[in-house]
């Protein structure tokens, strides 16, 4: 099996996959493989990108909350977020960092993201979100995760700092530039490509990971193989088992077609 990251991994700047990229996913597929894509992205802002891919297969969402049947359009698992908790733990960390800008993604196949005052998005970028401010409107239905933003930390210091104040209540993750999560406690993409895998029949050991960011050190964990890209955190290029080159030159396709050779 082969499990590849989606932003900064199999995906290039401009959200496309180069045509190398998609040859050698194609190779390894004939060749008996099974591609699944695993993403913190939960499946609203997910599916958009796989029909444009022509992606047909299960997906891993929201850091390993959802798994998504793509060519069904339809989700297999959902892992959600208990509130009560969550907001607990939230405030243990603006009691020790002060107040933090807020965004919150709700469960299910077409669940809104809700974004709060002074949380920076990608205003250019294809992702829908409704605006809040009151947060109790975060609270009003089920969620997968929150993301916090802090007006001067860095996303590392941030995250950081969460999981200090929160112990083992919920978890923590850096996923990318700007965004550090809270997720239910003990999930990660290892949960959900662990459920996938069993579906598909594939072992952790017959497994080849792919990624970028913090939250696919427990992806690579569980992966039998995994590959960095050569834009990666320093913290997931120090498990990695191999650090290829970046998502913008072609890293997933040298490594498929050296395998494959």
């Amino acid at each position: 099996m082969v499990a590849t990251d989606l932003d900064g991994t199999l995906l290039r700047g401009d959200h496309t996959v180069s045509e190398r990229t998609r040859a050698a996913l194609a190779a390894a597929t004939a060749a008996g493989a099974a591609h699944i894509v695993v993403t913190g992205r939960a499946v609203p802002w997910t599916r958009h990108i796989l029909d444009a891919l022509g992606y047909e297969g299960l997906a891993v969402c929201a850091q390993g909350a959802q798994v998504y049947d793509a060519g069904a359009h339809r989700l297999l698992t959902s892992v959600t977020l208990d509130r009560q908790v969550a907001a607990l733990a939230l405030g243990k960390i603006e009691a020790g960092v002060g107040p933090l800008a807020l965004a919150a993604s709700r469960d299910g196949l077409d669940g809104d993201v809700l974004v709060g005052p002074g949380y920076l998005t990608d205003e250019g970028g294809p992702l829908p979100y409704i605006p809040f401010t009151d947060r109790a409107d975060m609270w009003e239905r089920p969620l997968n995760k929150l993301y916090l933003q802090h007006p001067t930390l860095g996303d590392d210091e941030l995250a950081a700092a969460a999981r200090e104040a929160v112990g083992g209540l919920v978890g923590v993750v850096m996923a990318g530039p700007g965004i550090v999560e809270i997720l239910p406690a003990g999930l990660t993409k290892a949960t959900g490509l662990s459920l996938a895998a069993r579906r598909l029949g594939v072992k952790a050991a017959e497994t080849i990971a792919f990624g970028d960011m913090p939250n696919d050190i427990p992806m690579f964990a569980w992966a039998g193989y995994g590959v960095a890209m050569g834009n990666a955190h320093d913290a997931l290029r120090a498990v990695a088992d191999e650090v290829t080159a970046s998502n913008e030159d072609e890293g997933i396709a040298r490594v498929l077609e050296r395998h494959l050779a």
